[in-house]
């Protein structure tokens, strides 16, 4: 008897180009299997596409390295033959009476037929739809089943223009797939337009009677104190009587400690017909005081488990489904005062801060480790929603899940784009895909699939564009509102005591609770009206950003920048050939051209010049000599340009602005624009600024005002807190230094302090650095520090240059906690050199946590590293710290750094590489993911801070941390 519930197939396969295999699918499921790897056979990529399988083998170059890419046929060259491939797995089930079984494909690209033991079953055309088929009847006797599945590259997969462009020819967008694989000014051609089964393969276990897609959703009374679960579900019997059913319903809240509370526990009783499919809606679940899901930086992102059975008469349990549901209510209307899209989450104002998100890989290489550390970055950067882009995926489950986990809202739009769907050169079809009925059929599927999760905010029909007026009418009607969740579209308010539910569930509705949006630049983004009004994309004076004229609407769901990672990236992703820097081109009218090599400009390089408006900024430190020089150059001007956005766009909050979504946070591929962290899972040093910039509490310096501001972007009100304001010279001094006391700031509040004065001093410095730290007077608790390296207007920082030549002494205290391949090292990093002129009140960075964290705070571990010696456990978050180095011996390690000077440890960052005796030329050594609580970090004299790194280790490897630094740059080895 198998075991009732779900088997994942996502191993074992094998793959064959279908021209290379002379037999049929009932031959190869029945008589004639394939035995392991035996030509044409090779193992396969599932989940995955035809090229990640190629590129596994080894049978094609690696498309993300180099010029690569270039070395493939594309699909319009070889036809679709080339890439048809059959893939064949063996599985085992055996069933016992009245179970059945089902085959399940998550999604297929494009289109495909399944042989199992010799059985034939049809999958239909569409990227984004989910294949159950019934195979009950089709299973072996024995136990040992064969599968094999042909799989079909899209209908229309279109040629790429010598010139390129978005979408290539545009072809691809006549059917319901992702229309990037054409190619992109992000992203080069995807040469199979990612044919293959590119997401998970399952079998489900049931009895006479089948769960299908329930739905949940959560509704208020009494201002939040209260709460419904509405839940409605599908049943099938399968069987050939009547199915007395008992239904249950449990949910459950885990409580630390690893306990569970059974918060309800609802049983019903219903008959279904037999071959009968049915839908049933649960009497209504009464919670009181839930605790509740909220965006990341504004509370926990707390999530009950619902799970729903079906008990059969003489049968038992027939099938069960469990999902994470967070209680929160997202509400969403035009604001009047900005015009732009805002956000209510439980009641609260949300300022969205966040990026466009593509994708993950390229190849569709999806797995749960890569959307854990994709999502926990984007979290750990303080940003609270994601807008997955019309041209890319609808989102996996588990993209959703850790968005749940971390509380980034999520923007999901459909397959339409522009540039595909009526806009580009040649001028592309407006009316989107062929086959309209199927891209419906694909939406509707899509919302089934992901409508329980907290982390989904809103539906949009596409990207700078509206999709065809039959599908947006159907989209508008399908995804309409029930009456609760409509209240607060028109005026922005509304009284949760006023809910009286009508008639109709709202589980019963296809979605029922979030709004729909009909394109990314209308009904509160951009100008509203469809007016190409997002961007730019380009690099930007930093205090152009806090200019009233830069931006003229409420919500830009799109602004770019640049993205160079460092240059470990380079080396491992290029030949040598590659690591060439871009040449200078000084033009007539003064500004600098850059001129990159072929490579570079193949994986589509944006410069840090824009000639006519923005003068170079890597040149406003020097002349690069080499790669290295240029990257950790590059990565001062990153983040300076990410911070200042953010910075920018929070200064005119509610004034202006409700939201702004970067474009974009990472790509899928070893692109050069517009990323925080690149394909390989190294961060940039705009991956800091944004931290930075997005703290929940902040304090900051207006690049155009000069004026110091405090941003609350919480539901509490700041009160009795202070801002220390000291500026810092080249040579280590400190010629200002002002303490701002009993400030009090409102919630969602914006408020300056008051003006920089040290620019307007006798003889300022043309370059300096300021220090900016916000605290409660009460007990000195930091909650926002913020660091600005600056130079007199109409200057630049090339006095930088010759700052390297400092050597500034610090001192690393360090402790590593390891628990099997997961490291955490906490490291407390000190500027020993001291400034007798200045006298700082805040020199340990005592900081308070971050609203939602899990994980200790810096303060708490350099309490735990100072407390240790003396064995004594501490109380609350400090305990839990402990036990970690409990395990350990007592001693710390403890390493310094030679200097003599006194003056501010600039630009300091940690890597973390596989010890190694000997390292070959552009051997990357680095381990990544790395997570750390800060990096691109600096310190004046005398001042300390802690810092937190996390990471897998690979069996066999030794770690070795580093710590580089504007000071040197050679590598300190610090662990």
């Amino acid at each position: 008897m198998a075991e009732i519930g779900k088997v994942v197939l996502n191993s074992g396969w094998l793959a064959a180009r279908s021209t290379e295999v002379n037999l049929t699918g009932a031959q190869l499921t029945t008589t004639h299997p394939p035995s392991n790897h035996s030509p044409p056979w090779m193992e396969a990529v599932v989940p995955g596409t035809v090229l990640a399988t190629l590129v596994k083998n080894k049978l094609i170059p690696d498309p993300f390295y180099g010029l690569e890419n270039e070395a493939i046929i594309d699909i319009a060259d070889s036809g679709r033959e080339h890439y048809t491939f059959w893939f064949f797995t063996r599985f085992h089930c055996n069933l016992a009476v009245n179970q059945q079984v089902d085959l399940n494909f998550r999604a297929i690209n494009y289109s495909a037929e399944v042989f199992l033991n010799g059985h034939k079953r049809v999958l239909p055309k569409g990227m984004f739809r989910r294949h159950s088929l019934d195979v009950t009847d089709a299973l072996s006797p024995h136990g040992e089943n064969l599968l094999a599945v042909i799989v079909h590259p899209p209908d229309h997969p279109g040629k790429i223009p010598r010139e390129g462009g978005q979408g290539g020819d545009h072809e691809i967008g006549k059917d319901v797939v992702a229309q990037y694989v054409e190619g992109w000014d992000w992203m080069a051609p995807i040469r199979d337009r990612n044919t293959g089964i590119w997401d998970e393969v399952s079998l489900s276990v049931t009895g006479p009677v089948k769960i299908i897609d329930p739905h949940l959703v959560s509704s208020f009374v009494d201002d939040y104190k209260s709460a419904y679960l509405h839940a409605t579900t599908e049943l099938e019997n399968r069987s050939g009587w009547v199915a007395e059913c008992s239904l249950n319903i449990q949910v459950i809240a885990e409580l630390e400690g690893n306990f569970c509370l059974v918060e309800h526990l609802l049983t019903e009783h219903l008959s279904i017909p037999p071959g009968a499919r049915v839908q049933h809606s649960f009497h209504k679940l009464f919670l009181d005081n839930p605790k509740l899901w909220w965006p990341n930086g504004m509370g926990k992102q707390t999530l009950y488990n619902v799970s729903i059975t079906v008990d059969v008469a003489g049968f038992g349990e027939s099938d069960t489904w469990s999902h994470l549901l967070g209680f929160r209510k997202i509400e969403s209307h035009i604001d009047n005062a900005t015009g732009g899209r805002l956000f209510k989450v439980n009641g609260q104002r949300v300022f969205i801060r966040g990026g466009n998100w593509i994708l993950s890989d390229g190849l569709l290489q999806l797995s749960e480790e890569r959307y854990k550390t994709d999502i926990k970055f984007n979290a750990d950067m303080n940003f609270n929603m994601l807008r997955c882009w019309g041209g890319g995926l609808a989102e996996r489950p588990e993209f959703y899940h850790h968005c749940d986990l971390h509380g980034l809202l999520v923007w999901q739009e459909f397959w339409i784009t522009g540039d595909v769907d009526g806009r580009g050169d040649p001028i592309s079809n407006p009316n989107g895909p062929l086959d309209h009925d199927l891209f419906l059929l694909c939406a509707r599927d899509t919302v089934r699939l992901l409508r329980n999760h907290a982390s989904l905010a809103l539906w949009v029909g596409g990207n700078e564009q509206i999709p065809p007026e039959d599908i947006n009418e159907a989209l508008k009607h399908e995804l309409r509102r029930h009456p609760y969740f409509e209240c607060c579209n028109r005026h922005g308010t509304c009284s949760e005591d006023e809910y009286v539910l009508s008639d109709t569930d709202p589980s019963q509705y296809l979605d029922g609770t979030r709004v729909y949006v009909q394109g990314s630049l209308w009904d509160g983004f951009a100008d509203g009206e469809g007016n190409w009004t997002d961007g730019p994309y380009e690099i930007q004076k930093p205090e152009d950003f806090f200019k009233d004229e830069y931006y003229n609407y409420g919500f830009n769901p799109e602004v770019g920048s640049v993205g160079m990672p460092v240059a470990a990236t380079i080396r491992a992703t290029m030949p040598k050939e590659g690591w060439e820097i871009p040449l200078f081109k000084k033009l007539p009218n003064g500004y600098v051209e850059e001129v990159p090599n072929p490579y570079w400009e193949y994986h589509k390089y944006i410069p840090y010049s824009k000639p006519g408006k923005v003068h170079d900024q890597i040149l406003m430190y020097g002349t690069p000599k080499d790669l290295d020089d240029f990257c950790l150059k590059a990565q001062l001007v990153n983040y300076v340009q990410y911070k200042a956005l953010l910075e920018g766009w929070t200064s005119h909050m509610w004034s202006k602005f409700t939201g702004v979504l970067i474009w974009k946070t990472q790509n899928p591929w070893t692109g050069l624009r517009g990323q925080f962290y690149d394909h390989l899972l190294d961060q940039t040093a705009g991956f800091y600024g944004c931290r930075s910039a997005a703290e929940p509490i902040h304090v900051q310096l207006n690049l155009s005002t000069c004026f110091i501001e405090v941003i609350n972007t919480t539901s509490e009100q700041l009160s009795d807190v202070a801002v220390d304001v000291s500026v810092w010279d080249l040579e280590g001094t400190c010629p200002s230094h002002i303490v701002h006391e009993k400030i009090s700031v409102a919630p969602k509040k914006t408020l300056p302090i008051a003006e920089m004065e040290y620019p307007k001093s006798e003889n300022p410095k043309p370059v300096y650095f300021l220090l900016l730290k916000l605290y409660r007077q009460l007990d000195y608790v930091i909650l926002s520090r913020n660091f600005y390296w600056l130079h007199l207007p109409g200057g630049d920082y090339k006095l930088l240059e010759a700052y390297r030549a400092k050597k500034i002494p610090l001192k690393i205290t360090s402790r590593v906690s390891d628990n099997g391949a997961t490291h955490q090292v906490y490291m407390h990093v000190e500027n020993t050199s001291k400034n007798s002129s200045h006298t700082d009140e805040l020199p340990n960075n005592n900081f308070c946590p971050r609203i939602g964290d899990v994980d200790c705070d810096d303060a708490s571990v350099l309490c735990v590293l100072d407390r240790t010696k003396k064995k004594q456990p501490p109380d609350g978050i400090l305990q839990r710290i402990y036990r970690h180095f409990s395990q350990e011996s007592d001693s710390l390690r403890i390493a310094k750094t030679e200097g003599a000077d006194i003056g501010v440890a600039f630009f300091l960052h940690f890597s973390v590489h596989a010890l190694e005796i000997e390292r070959r030329e552009g051997e990357d050594t680095r381990i990544l993911p790395v997570h750390y609580s800060d990096n691109y970090f600096s310190l004046v004299p005398g001042e300390s801070t802690s810092i937190n790194l996390t990471f897998d280790v690979p069996p066999g490897v030794t770690p070795h941390v580093i710590l580089n630094g504007w000071n040197f740059q050679e590598g300190f080895p610090v662990l």
